[in-house]
């Protein structure tokens, strides 16, 4: 029995080793600090036990052997460990199959059927098909060929990580991470990808065999780059072999040796491809050609250049930056040097000419407290004419002001305080002169009460009711020639000053009805210069000079104007405007106002001087003047003004009934607005009446406003001695007629759309009652109208581009294709009337000048033919020209992957522009074509 024990145990024994399972053989044991144990902990995995040997007993040399064959054993030991672990599955497999799954216990492979799922790690394998073999560890998957429509249906679709494939086949080992794919489907950030056959490694990449690359999402795709074989590093790049263009499945001559696709999401420097091109004056160039910087995530910077066959060169620099919750801005800096000509000739050229743009935005969550905004746009006047990328942009050619600002601003709210800088530059073109404000420093103190009591008990007083407030200003600016800015002396050039403005008001209802309203308000300013004239008689010419010092100037003037408003109501007779009308009411809203202010043109004030001119026959004259009207601010007026001023508003309004509601009540306005305003200067002796100025606002119409200004000129004409007419003392008011219709201005827009069409037409669909009052729009703005015609333009082009989900025709209720063109057009037609004061068409029976017109008409519109084609146009027509305004039209067509758009200048100088390019980002500027009108070489239309 002994001897039986002792077998079983010593084969029960080697079985669980050679199963490699862990069993401790024996333990370790210390007694005395010396090893007794016999023999060691077996390591996991390890069919062979080593015994333990007393060391202690042995030399030093057989101690070193024996340490040194020890050592080698643990290695050998530790790298069959190792092998064992990296050839075995490190996590469970999840197997999932919608209809059945099979295991065959000999092949060991498990096969599934119907929407089957493996999940190993961070692999996902769906497919219809899916067997899987544990001894290779290999998984195989395949789709289902449909017997009725012949298509393969519920392919494999493989996921692992960020990487996603769809094929027709795929062979993967799991322990490995390599796989076999036949035609295989990608998508790499904008890109698609597909092959014949694909192998991809154990670190991810893909080789592809017979691959397309396109960025169409289309099934049977627009166009694709037909690559011979290619290696894509998911995530990174496409790298591939010879390869060649196909457009709607034709190969065209259109082939490259190699090439790449970035793929990265993130911010990367790269070089920017040029454009070329042919230009009658400079040659043969290259430009918008140079690299761009990935500095960071927060701003980046691009260099570009451009260089022409006969001599002409430009660089620029454009750069973004931004920072979250604090400033976003962009800037732009480019420098020209244009060469026209031939050297040496009379019409030999070189400008240099460069252009600044930079735009800066604080966000509103940086500081509530303090802001700080710049919008720059400088350019030199050469700049805009030798630009080649400004010469097709009607814009940009006919703009002739351009404006830039530096603002910054803090406020103290607990004192009602705000200071703010700015630095402004007003730039015209056309005269290369430029208007330099720097700094303008601006000091607002907030309306603040100060008789108000802290702690009000009873009524409020009247006094409290005064308020006072605080505008100050510095300011140093210079009007001068483009070319003279940077040599001006800021003494003698520039214009400085400060300027204090204090108002004084207050607010107060005289017998509950009359609104009384009385200010002061006070002027100071202070100059660091003043400028005397005086007469040479030897030049005969006036002469300046400029006395420094310090001068303080004043004035003040003070106000006072009450109003209030009546109502009148009329109620129809029933028997003769039945129930439809309820009510008819008139607003009638009178205002009278006076103004003061003394004579600051007297002697005690000092503000004027006089000098005396004597010409060359002996003539002397007395010259009155202001020595401070040069400077910033300027200086009072001259003379006593004293004017009281009346102004009466008239509004009438009508209440009907519903006709749909018995008891809904509707208002209909009748006249918006009916005013009439004039003036009295007591302090003019000869015409002390202003003329009659009437204003008429109509809203009859829904989302439009119709609005007239018209002029009656309180004074007749009379005849001078040589029998001259001018503008006389007596009125017709006391002739018992109305005054001289002078003239009036008029603007009517209106834009036409199917939808407006079957409107008035009765097709559409109905406004609701109270319609008319449901538009609050700012008074006299048609905000149906597009003013702006290149606005108009703008969102046509935009309006070109659909939804994906809108390829789709759309049927009637009978199953026919709807037909349907969006179009707009607006009409715009502005007309002036006023005297022609031409002396030679005076009419003496009548005594009053003819009446001419100055009328200007506006046409723009958008006409979509179909899905994709947007077709937009602007034009005009010049009434006292006789001739065509400006006209452009435009050309859009959305080719899914590509857009190709054109636009045409006719009038008054012809250009045109030609664009075809992928709407791709990577692809947009390798798959691109252009083609313009040179300055010179423009179109000529016979």
């Amino acid at each position: 029995m002994r001897r039986f024990s002792f077998i079983a145990a010593f084969l029960l024994a080697v079985l669980m080793v050679m199963a490699g399972v862990n069993y401790p053989l024996l333990k370790k044991r210390k007694k005395g600090g010396a090893q007794t144990a016999a023999m060691k902990d077996s390591l996991p995995g390890d069919s062979v036990a080593r015994m333990a040997v007393d060391t202690t007993k042995m030399d030093s040399l057989q101690r070193a052997i024996y340490r040194h064959n020890q050592a080698i054993d643990d290695s050998i030991h530790l790298d069959s460990l190792n092998r064992q672990k990296k050839n075995g599955i490190e996590a469970p497999i999840d197997f999932a199959a919608k209809d059945s799954m099979v295991y065959d216990a000999r092949s060991r492979t498990a096969y599934l059927y119907g929407s089957s799922n493996v999940k190993y790690e961070n692999m996902n394998l769906k497919s219809e098909r899916i067997h899987v073999n544990m001894d290779s560890s290999i998984i195989h998957a395949t789709g289902v060929r449909d017997t009725a429509s012949k298509k393969l249906t519920g392919t494999p679709v493989f996921a692992m990580g960020k990487d996603n494939y769809e094929s027709d086949t795929i062979a993967f080992n799991f322990k490995s991470k390599k796989g076999l794919i036949r035609n295989t489907y990608t998508q790499q950030e904008e890109g698609y990808l597909r092959s014949e056959l694909a192998k991809r490694d154990s670190l991810g990449n893909v080789y592809l065999q017979h691959g397309r690359y396109t960025t169409c999402d289309l099934d049977h795709p627009d166009f694709y780059i037909s690559l011979s074989r290619a290696k894509v590093r998911p995530g990174k790049d496409v790298v591939f072999g010879p390869a060649y263009l196909v457009v709607a499945d034709v190969p065209l001559p259109l082939a490259i040796p190699y090439g790449f696709f970035p793929f990265t999401k993130k911010y990367s420097s790269g070089f920017i491809m040029p454009t070329y091109g042919d230009e009658s004056t400079r040659g043969f160039y290259l430009r918008d050609g140079g690299y761009y910087f990935a500095m960071s995530d927060r701003w980046d910077l691009k260099l570009l250049g451009e260089i022409y066959t006969r001599g002409s060169w430009g660089l620029s620099a454009a750069s973004n930056y931004r920072k979250r919750y604090r400033y976003n801005g962009t800037f732009y800096a480019s420098f020209q040097n244009t060469k026209t000509g031939d050297k040496g000739m009379p019409d030999y050229i070189n400008q240099k000419s460069f252009k600044v743009q930079w735009s800066h935005r604080q966000d509103a969550k940086a500081n509530p407290y303090s802001t700080f905004s710049a919008s720059v746009n400088f350019a030199t006047s050469s700049y805009e004419r030798n630009n080649l990328g400004s010469l097709y942009n009607p814009q940009t050619m006919t703009q002739s002001t351009r404006t830039s600002s530096v603002s910054w601003s803090t406020s103290f709210s607990s004192i009602g305080l705000t200071l703010s800088t700015t630095a402004n530059l007003n730039q015209n073109m056309r005269y290369e002169t430029i208007a330099l404000t720097l700094p303008d420093l601006n000091l607002n103190l907030a309306r603040f009460y100060p008789f108000k009591r802290r702690h009000v008990v009873g009524a409020e007083r009247w006094y409290e009711k005064i308020s006072v407030s605080y505008t100050g200003q510095l300011s140093n600016s210079i009007d001068t020639k483009e070319s003279e800015l940077f040599h001006s002396n800021l003494v003698k050039d520039w214009r400085n000053g400060m300027q204090h403005r204090i108002p004084i008001s207050g607010s107060f209802t005289l017998f509950n009805y009359v609104n009384i309203n009385p200010s002061f308000n006070f002027t100071d300013r202070m100059y660091s210069n003043k400028t005397l004239h005086s007469w040479n008689v030897a030049t005969q010419k006036e002469e300046s000079e400029q006395v420094n010092g310090f001068y303080n100037v004043y004035n003040w003037d003070l106000s006072l104007s009450a109003s209030t408003k009546l109502y009148g109501m009329f109620l129809p007779n029933r028997k003769i405007f039945g129930d439809k009308i309820q009510a008819v009411r008139h607003v009638l809203s009178p205002q009278v106002s006076f103004s003061y202010a003394p004579d600051f043109g007297t002697s005690r004030y000092g503000y004027y001087a006089t000098y005396q001119r004597t010409d060359s026959h002996g003539n002397v004259s007395l010259v009155e003047y202001s020595p401070f009207q040069p400077n910033l601010y300027g200086a009072p007026g001259r003379g006593k003004t004293g004017s009281v001023s009346f102004s009466l508003d008239n509004n009438i309004e009508m209440k009907i009934k519903s006709d749909k509601d018995s008891t809904g009540i509707k208002k209909i306005s009748i006249i918006d607005n009916l005013g009439f305003r004039m003036s009295y200067n007591m302090a003019e002796k000869l015409r002390p009446w202003s003329d009659l100025g009437v204003n008429l606002r109509l809203k009859w119409w829904k989302n439009y406003t119709f609005n007239l200004d018209a002029v009656f000129a309180s004074y007749a004409y009379e005849l001078d001695a040589n029998g001259h007419p001018y503008v006389g003392t007596h009125t017709y008011w006391g002739m018992g007629k109305i005054g001289r219709f002078q003239g009036m201005s008029q603007n009517i827009s209106f834009t036409l759309t199917p939808e407006k069409l079957k409107h008035l037409f009765g097709g559409g669909p109905k406004d609701d009652d109270d319609g008319l009052r449901k538009h609050k729009d700012a008074e006299g703005i048609d905000t149906d109208i597009e003013s702006n015609v290149d606005d108009t333009m703008i969102e046509g082009q935009r309006n070109a581009r659909q939804d994906k989900t809108s390829a789709k025709a759309k049927t009637d209720d009978d199953g026919y294709m709807s037909f349907s063109m969006p179009w707009s057009l607006t009409f715009g037609y502005g007309i002036t009337m006023r005297e022609n004061t031409d002396i030679a068409k005076f009419n003496y029976n009548t005594m009053r000048y003819p009446y001419m017109f100055t009328q200007t008409l506006n046409v723009s519109g958008n006409v979509r033919l179909s899905e994709g084609w947007n077709i937009s146009f602007t034009s005009g027509y010049d009434f006292n020209t006789h001739a065509i305004s400006m006209t452009t039209a435009s050309l859009q067509r959305d080719l899914h992957c590509f857009n190709m758009s054109c636009s045409v200048v006719i009038a008054p100088y012809t250009s045109y522009n030609f664009s075809f390019r992928c709407n791709a980002s990577t692809l947009t500027d390798a798959l691109k074509y252009d083609k313009r009108s040179g300055y010179t070489n423009a179109v000529q239309w016979y």
